[in-house]
């Protein structure tokens, strides 16, 4: 392959901000679906890190970027590690804007660092089955994105999809060396059952991707052009961010001030007709889903003889076309057809596979009624490790914590909680007050109200604790920080 500009690189810009709330009850705000290992071993986002490597080797490839909320970043950060993708940095967003003003942050970092690169924006919550044919798409878009073109990524629809945006091509583009590239003659919101019917007999649509490339520099000239509010607010964002180790903390009161926008509707939809001359669309024949619903999950696994894709502890008889995930318990299922039974720690989740979208209605009727099953799992991850609430009562709770080898929590007191720590599995090096000590396996410690105390795991196994806690008030807000390797307040 001839390039170009051989010294211009390909940065992916990862966006992780997704809420997944389709694929509740394992996907929850505290933990959404990019997360998740719902394919395979790897979770969506580490499979799209791992999905560029091995690329064209005439295309530099630099370390990713990722765009994720707070509140998910020592997640990102731990994944990342797992891979061993090293990221450049972490962009944290105070509050999520959606895909245009996250692309615009991304693009006015790397260019304050004096680079222009090709950004790739990527999806962390996407599944793409061929990793071949998507760098074969990659190679084709990078070509055009060299000559300024803002290129899009779309894949030839199956069927009458109702879910997903579509894009329509009018012909191919002369310059292109690849025959998969077109023209954009435009972008299609989720079209109802007769318009998609309608765009599948035409033949020249797409499935709307998601996944954009372009310059740095090509990308603030057309939001500064079409939305210099946006520009701005992400311009000041960044000029008065602050950079944390590998994270950079977006300035709060300037990015919550910019519009909610989609790059479909800020960009790709408003270019007058000779942008339209610069914009093309590569077609993506890669097994692409977005995992947008249950009934992806079902459509992309393995299936037995009668159509059901299980996983977990699961029986079945004179069951058919099945999706059956048990994270748990056992479950069984007599005599059910075309159906999703998802079961967690603290929920079950029973739909008709066909209906399996409107699971959002039961998150919004979940987040209306302030219940905590929407925000997380029983297992609550941290930096350190995580902990699962075993039982709890009006004046007790109990956890199971899992400290990683090598890591820590913070020192700290509670107020109107005391604590006893049982060690049943590992070392833990326990400080507590003025005084230092070790704990073996069956041996405890007792925490009293008011004195500052860590948990560390020195060793290279893991650490497990039972720690029971009792008093008038256990929520996870009776906390006072003196000292934390994760920054945290």
């Amino acid at each position: 392959m001839q390039v170009s500009h051989p010294f211009m690189s390909l940065c992916p810009v990862i966006l992780a901000g997704g809420g997944g709330t389709r694929l509740w009850p394992l996907s929850r705000e505290h933990y959404p679906k990019q997360f998740l290992s719902l394919l395979g071993n790897y979770s969506l986002l580490q499979e799209t890190l791992l999905r560029l490597a091995g690329l064209d080797k005439e295309i530099t490839l630099t370390s990713p970027l990722v765009v994720c909320n707070e509140e998910h970043r020592f997640l990102v950060a731990e994944q990342a590690e797992e891979t061993g993708i090293k990221i450049q940095t972490i962009i944290l967003e105070p509050e999520g804007r959606n895909t245009a003003p996250a692309l615009t942050v991304s693009a006015i970092h790397l260019l304050q660092k004096g680079d222009d690169p090709v950004m790739i924006m990527m999806p962390a919550d996407h599944n793409i089955a061929d990793t071949g044919k998507f760098q074969n798409a990659v190679n084709a878009g990078y070509q055009l994105a060299l000559e300024n073109y803002l290129v899009t990524f779309g894949t030839r629809p199956k069927y009458a999809e109702t879910g997903y945006g579509y894009i329509q091509y009018d012909g191919k583009i002369d310059s292109a060396s690849n025959e998969n590239v077109y023209r954009i003659a435009g972008f299609k919101e989720k079209p109802d059952k007769a318009l998609a019917d309608s765009y599948l007999v035409a033949g020249n649509y797409l499935w709307n991707s998601g996944i954009f490339m372009m310059k740095a520099s090509v990308w603030c000239d057309v939001i500064m052009r079409l939305h210099p509010d946006i520009q701005a607010a992400c311009h000041e964002s960044h000029i008065k961010g602050k950079t944390d180790n590998q994270f950079f903390r977006l300035d709060k009161q300037a990015f919550t001030a910019c519009r909610n926008k989609s790059i479909d509707y800020a960009v790709m939809e408003k270019l007058t007709h000779e942008d339209t001359a610069r914009t093309a669309v590569v077609v993506l024949d890669a097994g692409w889903s977005d995992v947008g619903a249950w009934s992806a999950i079902w459509e992309l696994g393995n299936r037995d003889a009668d159509n059901n894709v299980c996983a977990g502890d699961v029986i079945l008889t004179d069951s058919s076309n099945n999706l059956i995930r048990s994270e748990y318990r056992l479950v069984t299922a007599v005599g059910c057809n075309n159906m999703v039974i998802i079961e967690t720690a603290d929920a079950i989740m029973v739909a008709d596979k066909d209906k399996s979208q409107d699971i959002k209605k039961i998150v919004d009727s979940l987040k209306s009624e302030q219940r905590k099953e929407r925000l997380t799992h029983r297992r609550v991850y941290r930096p350190w490790g995580n902990y699962e609430t075993i039982d709890y009562g009006e004046y007790f709770q109990v956890k199971r914590l899992t400290v990683n080898p090598g890591k820590k929590l913070s020192l700290q007191s509670h107020n109107r909680r005391a604590e006893h720590w049982v060690v049943v599995k590992g070392t833990a090096t326990v400080t507590r007050g003025g005084e230092i000590f070790q704990l073996q396996k069956n041996e405890s410690a007792y925490i009293p109200v008011g004195t500052k105390h860590r948990l560390e795991n020195a060793t290279d196994e893991l650490l497990e604790i039972i720690e029971v806690q009792s008093g008038d008030y256990l929520g996870e807000d009776d906390i006072m920080r003196y000292e934390d390797d994760f920054g945290r307040k």
